[in-house]
């Protein structure tokens, strides 16, 4: 949207330096996208045509004798002599005349010259060439009455004048409209606005005497107003006219044009003219189209109507327009028309919306209706094109008496509930009513008081926009300046944080790191296959049906084949020892007689992988992991787990709950994988490992004592079948607060022990917090472990 700051002071006395207006434009929500001061063009001025001759060397050039006041050239009679190639122009005619020594705003400098032999004794322009409008075939032709060799800016008005290019968004009607943005602009300034009425004399013919309105379909069209005018005349629209339009994007045709354009430009409210001879009676209706109907629109294509779109008829029920997009060819003003049917309505946006779209006709007009126009400035729209075309037409026009004004269903006036605390709330300061009322009644939001010091704001027509107390707050910040609002950071009732499993889930990572251990992402899609080489035979996986690929149709079940498939990796390029952990979601098909819509179960694991390592590698892991949070748990024998060596393979038990497995990988499966060397694997279910840890509160630090400590070496033989892990505990119950440490040193078996049994050696290490402890406490204490192991596990000190 482009308007002209001399437009804008036709509604309010708006002053102020440019740029500074631009800031405030920008800061009510039309942001300034471009501002041009226009060029003052000096050196440029008014000039009369007194002669035009054919140049003797050159058909494309004519020699034009230009009078200026002062000046004398060799053109006849001591007129100044030009060559231009514009055949455009009468004697007569006054015209822009660019002296010698003129810059021009495309940064020519005119000087005197020869073409093809004659002289030019400067430029007569052209409105592109002054940057006054896109036409550049033509000399500009200058309406009688002007100063000669006054500056033309001065003349026409435009001196010093600013072009804004504003950004309107969808949601901001009212500012399609110069009358729209200067309403805001005079509120932000505090100066008074006003919408000019209009003055049309009318003659003695009522206007019901020639032309009628019916509205059919009440929901297409809330209002529909006609005025007739006889006596027109299609000419040029006066020079004035021609550049604002020209200036806000809109290409000058014919006097009926201009001024439609310009009433819309200028209030916001497009129009349309119809040649009242071709309009049966004149009696215009709108309704929905019935479908198969169509049209010749004015750019001269038929147009097929769906059923439902907006039509305007005649008397005969004959389409002549698609409302509020396109008139027809039908009734279409030309050179030969003398009476004008003037029509403006207000259309259902929604509708127009559809049809504009479906149609592919977006147009200025359209795109008003599509975003909601006033129904209120029907009337006054109406007369301000016929004051506008009286004064631009030579003679004037013939009003007829009275105007047509057709209602269908308008939208009932709105009221919104306003309360001062809401919206400080909302806007982060506080407001009282009257600042409220300050701020809102200027652009048409008018408050009255309402109950427990609230407002009732009642929205003007030309604000569809604006339905909730929430859209009254954004006018509020706008009037206020969003600037002088302050920056607030809103608080949050629950400060960012980690919760305490995620801290732990931390913590862990940090202890695997701190092993030696490197983290792996591996996919958590596998090929069914996968599983057979990683030994998990029994799981039912989940299967995808649209996997990204084909070899990739199965959702994990277990960490095990997508680490050792990462540990093969490594190990074929070299890199034989790597170890490597992650921490994963796994998931299990659910229940049988669970329904198709039932999602699978997802569980958090931890594992890890040492290739090249021993069994005895994952428990040291598992005991380090234990250190770190504080926590006590065991293992227990286990030979038939998936994947894992039969006999070096235990279940992790935490609280008596099995939560993972500490092994070595089956031989069979690493060679499968490429795995020449033995594969340690653990594995734990990360939920219960994460509640047991912190459902500890706190874990205090120990004391280390500065006392000596003492080693003993304690060697049994047991059972096969009893754990060296059950002795260990045993011997930790039986140390009691003076046992700081308990480590398997040595496992035997040969020809000196009994069949079935085997040997188990451990070091104890015994200290106190505050004592040396002497020999005799230190036999009492390991006398204490020897009975205790061989009364629990029937076992005996070799």
């Amino acid at each position: 949207m482009k308007v002209l700051l001399s437009w804008l002071r036709e509604f309010a006395p708006i002053e102020g330096d440019p740029a500074e207006l631009a800031d405030h434009l920008s800061d009510l929500g039309m942001a300034v996208e471009g501002m041009r001061i226009l060029p003052p063009l000096d050196g440029v001025v008014v000039a009369r045509v007194a002669g035009l001759r054919p140049h003797p060397e050159a058909d494309r050039i004519q020699l034009v004798d230009v009078e200026l006041p002062g000046a004398t050239g060799e053109g006849t009679d001591g007129a100044l002599q030009v060559c231009c190639g514009a055949f455009n122009m009468s004697v007569g005619d006054l015209v822009p005349l660019a002296t010698i020594g003129t810059n021009m705003p495309g940064g020519l400098e005119i000087g005197k010259r020869r073409m093809r032999g004659e002289v030019s004794e400067g430029m007569c322009c052209s409105a592109a060439e002054l940057g006054l409008g896109a036409d550049a075939e033509g000399i500009m032709i200058l309406p009688d009455g002007l100063e000669l060799g006054a500056p033309l800016m001065d003349q026409i008005g435009l001196a010093g004048d600013v072009l804004y290019d504003l950004e309107v968004n969808p949601n901001r009607p009212d500012a399609m409209s110069v009358a729209g943005v200067a309403r805001d602009l005079a509120a932000r300034l505090g100066v008074p606005f006003q919408i000019p009425e209009p003055t049309v004399a009318e003659t003695d013919e009522d206007i019901s005497t020639v032309a009628s309105v019916e509205i059919i379909d009440a929901d297409l069209c809330g209002r529909f107003g006609v005025r007739v005018i006889r006596d027109t005349s299609i000419g040029q629209s006066p020079l004035w006219m021609q550049l604002r339009l020209t200036l806000c994007g809109m290409r000058p045709i014919n006097s009926v044009v201009d001024v439609s354009n310009y009433v819309m430009l200028e209030l916001g409210t497009p129009n349309h003219t119809y040649d009242l001879a071709l309009v049966p009676e004149g009696h215009l209706a709108t309704r929905r189209s019935t479908g198969g109907e169509s049209l010749v629109t004015l750019d001269g294509t038929e147009r097929e109507m769906l059923r439902g779109e907006g039509l305007i008829v005649d008397r005969h029920n004959r389409p002549i327009g698609i409302s509020g997009v396109m008139g027809g060819e039908n009734t279409e003003i030309s050179d030969g028309t003398s009476a004008v049917l003037l029509e403006l309505a207000w259309w259902d946006r929604l509708s127009i919306a559809r049809t504009s779209q479906r149609l592919g006709l977006r147009s200025e007009a359209s795109m008003r209706f599509e975003r909601g126009t006033d129904h209120e400035l029907v009337s006054i729209a109406l007369d301000r094109f016929c004051e506008l075309l009286d004064g631009v037409t030579p003679g004037g026009v013939s009003v007829c008496r009275g105007r047509l004004d057709g209602r269908g269903a308008l939208p009932p006036i709105s009221h919104v509930h306003v309360r001062p605390a809401r919206m400080g709330h909302l806007l982060g300061r506080p407001f009282t009513a009257a600042e409220l009322r300050d701020l809102l009644d200027p652009i048409g939001l008018r408050c009255a008081s309402g109950t427990d010091g609230a407002l009732e704001v009642t929205i003007p027509s030309f604000r569809p926009d604006v339905v909730t107390e929430t859209d009254v707050a954004e006018e509020v910040a706008r009037h206020y300046g969003y600037g002088r609002l302050g920056r607030t950071v809103p608080r949050s009732p629950e400060p960012g944080r980690l919760t305490p499993t995620q801290h732990l889930r931390r913590d862990l990572r940090r202890v695997l790191v701190g092993a030696g251990l490197s983290e792996a992402m591996p996919n958590p899609f596998l090929a069914p296959d996968a599983l057979r080489r990683a030994g998990i035979d029994n799981a039912e996986p989940v299967r995808l049906l649209n996997p990204l690929a084909t070899e990739e149709s199965v959702l994990r079940p277990s960490l095990l084949p997508g680490l050792l498939t990462a540990a093969a990796y490594n190990t074929s390029h070299r890199n034989d020892a790597v170890s490597l952990f992650e921490m994963g979601v796994v998931f299990a098909s659910p229940p049988g007689d669970s329904s198709p819509s039932t999602l699978p179960t997802e569980t958090e694991q931890l594992g890890a992988i040492w290739a090249g390592g021993e069994a005895a590698e994952a428990v040291r892991l598992w005991n380090l992991m234990l250190t770190a949070f504080g926590l006590d748990a065991s293992l227990a024998n286990a030979g038939d787990l998936e994947g894992m060596h039969p006999v070096r393979a235990a279940q992790v038990l935490l609280g008596g709950q099995a939560v993972g497995v500490v092994a070595e990988i089956d031989p069979m499966v690493c060679e499968r994988h490429g795995l020449a060397q033995r594969c340690a694997w653990l594995q734990v279910d990360m939920e219960p490992l994460l509640e047991a840890a912190a459902a500890i509160a706190d874990h205090p630090y120990q004391l280390v004592s500065t006392y000596p400590s003492s080693d003993i070496d304690l060697a049994f033989a047991v059972a096969d079948e009893i754990q060296a892990s059950q002795v260990r505990d045993t011997l930790q119950a039986a140390g009691g607060d003076e046992l700081r440490s308990v480590e398997l040193f040595d496992v035997y078996r040969g020809d000196q022990m009994t069949p079935g049994t085997r040997s188990l050696a451990y070091r104890l290490r015994l200290q106190a917090d505050d004592r040396t402890l002497t020999d005799d406490q230190v036999a009492q204490i390991r006398q204490r472990c020897i009975d205790e192991v061989e009364s629990t596990h029937n076992a005996h000190l070799r």
